[in-house]
């Protein structure tokens, strides 16, 4: 239970950073900060890799060889979020903007690679 919390607490904490940075970017380059769902791209990429790994982290044992699918499987879950819940909006106006883009993949990337290593700590030990 400890390596899940030690892992959404940095999770949570880098997701924090990066938002911070990336809504000062768009801040610096004069476009509006909380468009394009930024803050429900953030907290659902959160909540999603948050229950990815518990349950990988629950399943370690049982399923132990077959983690790296399950691994897949909740990446194939964030995806298939984003395609319900984000491209309808974003291709609302028939354009998939960079900016629009950007905003779901910084978050999915961030904790892609955090989940990837939390993934690796599991299954070294």
């Amino acid at each position: 239970m400890a390596q899940v919390l030690r892992f959404s607490f940095v999770l949570c904490i880098s997701l924090f950073f990066v938002f911070f940075v990336h809504t000062s970017i768009i801040f610096q380059l004069d476009l509006p900060i909380f468009d394009h769902l930024i803050v429900a791209a953030y907290l659902i990429n959160c909540i999603l890799a948050i229950l990815i790994y518990t349950y990988l982290f629950y399943s370690r044992r049982k399923y132990h060889d077959q983690l790296g699918f399950l691994f897949m499987f909740g990446s194939m879950l964030k995806f298939a979020v984003f395609f319900i819940f984000f491209y309808p909006s974003y291709k609302a106006d028939n354009q998939l903007e960079t900016i629009e883009f950007i905003t779901f993949f910084i978050p999915y990337v961030i904790c892609l690679i955090l989940e990837t290593l939390g993934l690796i700590k599991i299954l070294k030990n």
